[in-house]
């Protein structure tokens, strides 16, 4: 008997076999080869399917670019704030809603040109001969295509299938209103001219041919209406990055389906904003010259009127006369400029109280005129005013692309703090200004009371000249500024240059990424079936190898049988030269080295076979052990004792009417129930009919006595008995028996009835017992290997030649490695 500390099966219990499970993995090759066939497939369906995305990018650098006509004696000042500025404020705008609802509205990229592919509409944008002119004031068919035949280089076929649909939806792009329309269903088909206007009820264009087309006739495209909000949204992804390196170089990319729109739009979005750009930059010298132009306008009726005068004074009179004497030439010439200042000084003032009324009454400073205009040029006014001016533009720009109240709140509390100081300095300047005008008026007076001494005639000319000089000098004046502003303005070039404007030269290409889905093809392919795989070895609770029982007992295993080559179970005797033939001789050896080495006494030998659960082959395996005892001529008998479900008679052709049963109730007697078999050496006792009792029969003093008969009469009594895991009734026989075999089965038995076993042979219950590992198949789904030395003869054997070809003798070859 074993010691029971051979017993300790947990011992390794729960370690993973990972030679194990790499053999298991290999031996369901197949699920690999069909998941891969079916992941690869469907990539290369997506990637046919699947429209080719591009990529293409233009870079532009933001300077701040000094007008050259700008000097320190420059009346009028043009340029203000910094880079670092102007790259987040360019880099918004370019993002934002407006900007690029102004660059679709002008691309009218809203108007999709498709051509039909083999599984997809292709957009056809820059390659298709003609292009639509749209009434924006009438509605469009929305998000329907519109098919365009061409039948000659004249006329075309309009075509829309409307199926059993009675109504439409119109877009307008006016308002981008969308309204719903009345339409008769079906297909509407209609032959139109080229330059002809569509006027239908759901459509408002007009097709022109493109100059450069030819050869389009019985061409094929479809025309279809989007929303403008949406496409709007499809390219307010472009991603506009600052350089790290050089935060003055910015980065536009974009990415689509058709290379000819992203470079046409990434071109077009900065040439808008460097118009947008240059706009703001020019507005300063606009409102200047707006402001003069207005003031030039109101001048010159003043100086007709007294230019008039003069001529209407001087008529009839001696000039020469009216001029001579020193005395009213240097009275004229010093009140004229007199007069000349005193305007100086009003200008300025009308321009402090200009500029004071719009701090207090708007919030809109972009209109200012520069403070230069008034002859005003206190640097401390004239930056401010400039920085209020600027400041007022950049937060009319973002007003309609930033929603972050915080940086609005940033501009208005800068913007409040430049209006402070503005009127501080309004008030110091007007102070100082009222006393200038106050000097001034008084050196007219003295000198207009100098001039009053002087003939009445001469009074008068030196009056009208005055008034007319004055005059003429102040629209030369306002003149010569508008001059100076027109120059600066022309000089005035973008902050936004190019240095790289989007272009096609090839390639682009980013999607969809083929190789990355035959990559992510193949790991699907390799790792579903290897999680299944791992699952499924993972909840295996069942006898698979050799390994597995060695795992959970120390009970020896006696031998390994193959899988049954034969429709009943005789296996042995119609293949006697089988490799299942030889490995239960290895086992009848095996039981005879066993009897020699425990020195039984000599006589009848009683073998028992039992299993865990019905299924396992225990009858199969009672019937080829026994016959290979037959076989060598020993008179050998199988009794059938699993009473509750008789199978032994069947393959033998015998019936059950009589067997063990009719003998221990007294019915037969031990010849009446022995019933020989076409194997020579060979009987059988069937188990009877089923009695009520089988437990109470078995444990009968006339089991007993069945048994001591037998042994008279043969050499060897294999008892055939019912599951031990189900039933006691093979305990009630182990007394009977030298020998116990335990029958299991690869794949079916649990690996939790070998610790009943152990149990039941610790207690004694079961004596002199062994492990049979039956159906075992040299598969790699079990684990190659691992029945070699066990009586398993599986190449080329006798007659049953078995051969290994290919990829198994590659892992048989493995295996010894290991």
């Amino acid at each position: 008997m074993l010691d029971t500390k051979d017993f300790n099966f947990f011992e390794s219990h729960n370690s993973f076999d990972f030679k194990g499970f790499l053999f298991r993995i290999i031996g369901y090759w197949k699920w690999f080869v069909l998941s891969l066939i079916i992941t690869f497939v469907y990539a290369y369906n997506v990637n046919i399917r699947k429209e080719s995305m591009y990529g293409m990018e233009s870079l532009i650098v933001i300077e701040d670019q000094n007008n050259p006509f700008f000097t320190s004696n420059t009346s009028l000042v043009f340029n203000w704030g910094g880079t670092s500025d102007k790259v987040q404020t360019i880099i918004t705008t370019l993002k934002s809603r407006s900007h690029n609802e102004v660059v679709v509205d002008k691309l009218q990229y809203y108007i999709k040109y498709l051509k039909e592919g083999e599984y997809f509409f292709k957009d056809a944008y820059g390659e298709v001969p003609f292009y639509v002119e749209i009434d924006k004031s009438k509605g469009q068919l929305f998000a329907k295509l519109i098919k365009v035949k061409f039948l000659s280089p004249t006329q075309y076929r309009l075509s829309v299938d409307f199926g059993e649909s009675t109504s439409a939806s119109l877009i307008q792009y006016s308002d981008v209103t969308i309204k719903p329309v009345n339409v008769s269903g079906g297909e509407y088909s209609k032959v139109f001219k080229i330059n002809e206007s569509v006027d239908l009820p759901f459509l408002n264009f007009k097709l022109i041919i493109k100059p450069e087309a030819f050869e389009f006739t019985n061409q094929e495209y479809f025309i279809r209406f989007d929303d403008f909000n949406n496409t709007v949204a499809n390219y307010r992804a472009i991603d506009v990055t600052a350089d790290a390196k050089a935060l003055s170089v910015v980065r536009l990319q974009l990415e689509g389906s058709n290379k000819y729109r992203l470079v046409e739009y990434l071109n077009t979005t900065v040439e808008e904003l460097r118009n947008i750009q240059l706009a703001s930059k020019n507005q300063f010298a606009n409102n200047t010259i707006s402001f003069i132009d207005s003031t030039l306008k109101e001048m010159e009726g003043q100086i007709k009127d007294a230019e008039n005068e003069l001529k209407e004074f001087r008529k009839g009179k001696n000039i020469l006369e009216l001029e001579e004497g020193v005395g009213g030439s240097l009275l004229s010439e010093k009140l004229s400029g007199y007069d000349l200042e005193k305007d100086v000084v009003n200008r300025k003032i009308a321009y402090y109280n200009l500029l004071k009324n719009y701090l207090v009454k708007t919030t809109d400073y972009s209109k200012l005129p520069a403070p230069t205009v008034a002859g005003i040029d206190d640097p401390n006014v004239v930056a401010n005013v400039s920085k209020l001016i600027g400041l007022s533009a950049q937060r009319a720009n973002l007003a309609y692309s930033v929603k972050n109240k915080k940086m609005f709140s940033e501009f208005d509390v800068e913007m409040e703090s430049t209006k402070k100081v503005l009127l501080e300095n309004i008030i110091s300047s007007k102070s100082a200004l009222a006393l200038d005008l106050s000097l001034i008026n008084k050196n007219i007076a003295r000198t207009e009371g100098e001039a009053s001494l002087l003939p009445e005639n001469k009074q008068e000319h030196i009056k009208i000249t005055r008034k007319y000089n004055l005059k003429d000098k102040i629209y030369s004046t306002f003149l010569e500024k508008r001059s100076e502003a027109e120059i600066v303005k022309a000089a005035n070039i973008s902050d936004i240059k190019f240095l790289d404007p989007a272009k096609d030269i090839g390639g682009g290409l980013r999607g969809p990424k083929t190789s990355i889905n035959y990559i992510l093809a193949a790991f699907l392919g390799v790792f579903v079936p290897l999680l299944i795989i791992f699952i499924i070895v993972l909840l295996d609770n069942n006898i698979n190898t050799i390994e597995d029982i060695q795992k959970m007992t120390k009970i020896p295993i006696i031998g390994i049988v193959g899988k049954k080559n034969t429709e009943n179970n005789l296996s042995v005797f119609e293949k006697s030269k089988s490799p299942l033939a030889e490995s239960f001789r290895a086992i009848r050896s095996s039981l005879q080295f066993m009897y020699k080495k425990q020195h039984e006494k000599e006589g009848a030998k009683i073998l028992m076979l039992t299993s865990s659960v019905s299924g396992e082959g225990k009858t199969f395996c009672s019937i080829n052990l026994a016959t290979v005892f037959a076989l060598s001529e020993k008179k050998t008998v199988i009794v059938g004792l699993d009473l509750r479900k008789p199978r032994i008679f069947g393959d033998f052709n015998i019936d059950n009417i009589t067997g063990v049963v009719n003998y221990l109730i007294g019915q037969k007697s031990i010849d009446e129930v022995i019933q020989q078999t076409h194997i020579p050496f060979l009987d059988v006792i069937p188990s009877g009919p089923i009695p009520p009792n089988p437990s109470e029969l078995l444990m009968s003093e006339a089991m007993n006595e069945m048994i001591e008969e037998l042994k008279y009469k043969y050499d060897y009594i294999i008892l055939d008995t019912p599951p031990v895991g189900l039933v006691s009734d093979a305990l009630e026989l182990a007394q009977f028996c030298d020998a116990t075999i335990y029958v299991t089965r690869q794949g079916f038995t649990k690996k939790g009835m070998l610790s009943v076993v152990n149990e039941k042979h610790k207690r004694g219950e079961l004596h002199n017992i062994s492990i049979l590992f039956n159906g075992f198949r040299n598969n790699a789904k079990y684990g190659y290997g691992y029945a070699y030395g066990y009586g398993v003869y599986g190449e080329a054997y006798h007659d049953e030649k078995v051969n290994t070809k290919g990829w198994k003798k590659i892992i048989l070859n493995l295996k010894d490695k290991f």
